[in-house]
């Protein structure tokens, strides 16, 4: 296993980051702890969870697979995510803007009949109490590693930035970071902590793959440039970069892709003509330098200079550990290449002035 600085601080983390999204419903809490014992046998110290995973169930699996070796793993929580409220609050109106990037409103998470307006988002009402009760489901009185989820256009960002370092201040929260922000919200971020004096957010939570690429041309560069650390979700585009589906079949049964709202929310930008066409070509790259598919895809990920780890979820042991073994393979500089015609070939150019 090889480790990685997170960012620009001295925070050492495996390349490979265990997900734990699907633990504790699409894998059962047996072989969840068995993947996470695994894991930590293997040398990967760095965990990823959240306190929407399954409405809590998640982080509390976390907490019985690394009793007993707490200190030895980089925990990472995060909170702030929207949620659909009770139907007697109504809907919730601060989902953000419509763009190309989103054409549609987010579809707030499900959490129950008892969710009010106070239980999601980054204010300081909300981000505290949802730390301590990520806290106390972890069984744990720090984490090394917490994220602001996702956006919140109703909350000002020094208001959110203020609250998180409150929580350094009290030792509660040792690093801080933040999931799914777009380039100028962490730069307006990383702004407002230095005006202000306050802890930065020194790590983000992006999706980067071989079929979604579009954070190179904006995010990346600006945590090169910042030294902000990058641990990217859905290398393998929730398994479909395995190159185990077929377009012209149903999705395999009890994989991502055919699991409820998950796989429409999957299959909506990842299932199509183009990214079929374009995983049969990449398959053929991955050959050509005697490489699982799978490997290749995750190996891609590591190989851009900016990624701190990935973070990927297995629902086996042996599915984990081929996923560990991509940390080891290097690609030619060749095979990088072929992988960028690929994503020019099935991609509108994008235009940019100046240099």
């Amino acid at each position: 296993m090889q480790y990685r600085k997170m960012g620009r601080t001295g925070l050492r983390v495996s390349a490979l980051c265990l997900g734990t999204m699907t633990m504790g419903k699409q894998v059962d809490e047996a072989t969840s702890l068995a993947i996470i014992g695994r894991a930590l046998d293997l040398g990967v110290n760095f965990i990823d969870t959240a306190d929407m995973y399954v409405n809590g169930v998640t982080e509390r699996i976390v907490a019985r697979a690394i009793q007993g070796r707490r200190d030895s793993v980089v925990l990472a929580s995060k909170g702030g995510h929207i949620r659909k409220l009770a139907a007697k609050y109504g809907e919730y109106q601060d989902l953000g803007p419509i763009d190309l990037a989103r054409p549609k409103h987010f579809r707030p998470w499900e959490a129950g009949e008892g969710t009010g307006p106070n239980d999601m988002g980054l204010s300081r009402k909300h981000l505290m109490q949802a730390l301590e009760a990520s806290l106390k489901r972890l069984g744990t009185d720090y984490l090394d590693l917490y994220y602001a989820h996702m956006p919140d256009y109703a909350t000002p960002v020094d208001e959110t930035l203020r609250a998180m370092d409150d929580m350094v201040k009290q030792g509660k929260v040792r690093y801080l970071g933040c999931s799914n922000f777009r380039a100028f919200q962490l730069a307006k971020s990383l702004w407002t902590s230095d005006k202000l004096g306050l802890a930065r957010w020194d790590a983000i939570q992006p999706p980067f793959n071989l079929l979604a690429r579009d954070v190179e041309y904006e995010l990346l560069p600006l945590c090169l440039e910042e030294g902000v650390g990058v641990c990217s979700f859905s290398p393998m585009a929730a398994g479909l970069l395995s190159g185990k589906y077929d377009k012209e079949k149903p999705p395999l049964e009890g994989a991502r892709y055919s699991l409820g709202h998950w796989g429409y929310t999957y299959n909506k930008p990842y299932w199509n003509d183009a990214n079929f066409a374009a995983i049969g070509q990449l398959k053929k790259i991955a050959d050509g330098a005697g490489v699982s598919m799978s490997r290749f895809a995750l190996a891609w990920v590591l190989a851009n200079p900016a990624i701190t780890a990935i973070v990927n979820g297995s629902t086996s042991t042996a599915q984990l550990e081929d996923n560990a073994a991509a940390t080891e393979v290097k690609l030619s500089p060749d095979a990088l290449a072929a992988c960028d015609e690929v994503w020019r070939s099935y991609r509108v150019p994008t235009v940019f002035y100046g240099r």
